[in-house]
């Protein structure tokens, strides 16, 4: 299935310090590829890998689940881990509930976890409905392009594929069950106007991670990633990493 200019994957070597960085649910790589490019200019080795069924056809993501894409960052950070003294992942709304995943199951084995506006409750009523909605239609309209900067475009799908959208309940289940295991250092992002993820996702991270920081980005959209606060994030979660790696990065 050919893809669509601009959604491969993006993976740069430097030194031992890397991060995987995870897209949301119907987007592609480019929604966090100045980030990825922008931590790989200071040193980090970075992976940004495209999750199955993105970036092609919605209709070839409704052959696929949360299990796939998590499957795919599970790889990704398998490879980063093989080259990479110490590992941080991150990730954008449901890319950062892989990313909260990936902390709940590797442990110690990652440094720090840094979330932009994450996904993990099933707040949205679109959402609780698609179960039900998978066996009468294949798609509804999209949640992506939420980016209030003019000019700026997320490369995502128009319609979500409803049989994918189905499995996401599973994947917060999941996440939300196991928080507690989330002990690692811990920065989110929230934007206080955000017409994608509602703020439950937030508050229960609040309640049941005390270590997080929690930072509110107040001239950003949902996709803070591409917007008005970018360069707020790129700068942050860089600090970040500095202050929680314990091997210097390569430019450092």
């Amino acid at each position: 299935m050919p893809l669509m200019p601009g959604a491969e994957s993006y993976h740069h070597e430097a030194g031992q310090v890397g991060v995987l960085l995870c897209h949301g649910f119907t987007g592609t790589p480019q929604s966090l590829r100045p980030w990825g490019e922008f931590l790989a200019a200071h040193g980090v080795s970075v992976s940004l890998p495209r999750q199955p069924g993105h970036g092609t056809r919605w209709q070839e993501m409704n052959r696929t689940r949360w299990e796939d894409w998590y499957a795919e960052v599970e790889k990704a950070f398998e490879v980063l881990r093989g080259r990479c003294t110490e590992v941080f992942v991150a990730g954008l709304s449901l890319g950062g509930c892989l990313a909260l995943r990936m902390a709940e199951v590797h442990g110690p084995a990652i440094r720090g976890v840094i979330v932009v506006n994450p996904s993990i409750a099933n707040d949205v009523p679109l959402m609780r409905l698609a179960p039900l909605l998978k066996w009468f239609v294949p798609s509804v309209p999209g949640v992506a392009g939420d980016v209030k900067k003019p000019g700026v475009t997320e490369l995502a799908y128009a319609r979500t594929p409803v049989k994918a959208a189905a499995s996401l309940p599973e994947l917060w289940s999941l996440v939300q069950a196991d928080l507690a295991k989330v002990t690692q250092p811990l920065l989110v992002y929230r934007s206080i106007e955000d017409h994608v993820v509602k703020p439950a996702s937030v508050a229960i991270i609040r309640e049941k991670v005390p270590q997080a920081t929690i930072e509110e980005l107040t001239d950003s959209y949902h996709v803070a990633t591409l917007d008005n606060d970018a360069d707020r994030i790129f700068a942050g979660s860089l600090g970040f990493i500095r202050t929680h790696a314990s091997v210097p990065l390569q430019r450092d």
